[in-house]
């Protein structure tokens, strides 16, 4: 039998596994195209070699273009190139530094290992909020992210709704779920109203 600390290590293991993006795909697919690109180059050296023509660039002729690039192809092509190079490095190192996570919260339980997705959270509460307020289902929208609540509410026309009533209604179902991290909540009631059914 698993000890106490044991269990909890591995369910930490899976919740973080379960709300945190893989970077598997990514870290994949560069080390494809560096495999490719490094047997490409050992087809080339492999060609020059035995005295056969190049396939695609000659090695030689190709690092001598490489040392002489400030004047050889135009400026406007060594812009691009280290545009697209420099957007290149920047999306995997973002890939690489930021958290990755996904939509999902954690409920916290001391003897399971919880996990919803944004959007079940976001219709729950706006159900709550759309009781709270007295309004129909297409007059309220929420949006989960990490760390915010967002509640976007359009009364009916000549009805006035209380923002404080319908925030502590979320943040009291919010405090129900028990979520980790556990989210602010913020109501937007829209100018114009809709015309009650």
């Amino acid at each position: 039998m698993s000890s106490p600390a044991g269990m909890q290590a591995i369910s930490a293991h899976i919740l973080r596994r379960e709300t945190h993006s893989s970077r598997a795909p990514l870290s994949v697919t560069a080390a494809v195209i560096v495999t490719l690109l490094a047997i490409y180059g050992l087809l080339e050296a492999l060609l020059r070699a035995l005295g056969q023509p190049p396939w695609l660039l000659d090695p030689p002729i190709a690092a001598q273009q490489l040392t002489e690039l400030p004047h050889g192809p135009s400026g406007v092509l060594l812009t691009v190139l280290g545009l697209l190079v420099f957007l290149l490095g920047l999306i995997l190192f973002a890939q690489a530094v930021l958290p990755g996570r996904r939509a999902r919260h954690v409920i916290a339980d001391p003897r399971v290992a919880v996990v919803v997705d944004d959007e079940v959270i976001a219709s729950a509460l706006a159900r709550r909020a759309r009781v709270a307020a007295g309004v129909s289902r297409e007059q309220v929208m929420v949006v989960v992210t990490a760390r915010t609540v967002h509640v976007n509410v359009r009364p009916t026309s000549g009805i006035r709704l209380d923002e404080d009533q319908i925030q502590a209604a979320v943040e009291a179902e919010l405090d129900v779920m028990g979520l980790e991290p556990a989210p602010a909540v913020t109501v937007s009631l829209a100018a114009t109203g809709v015309i009650g059914v």
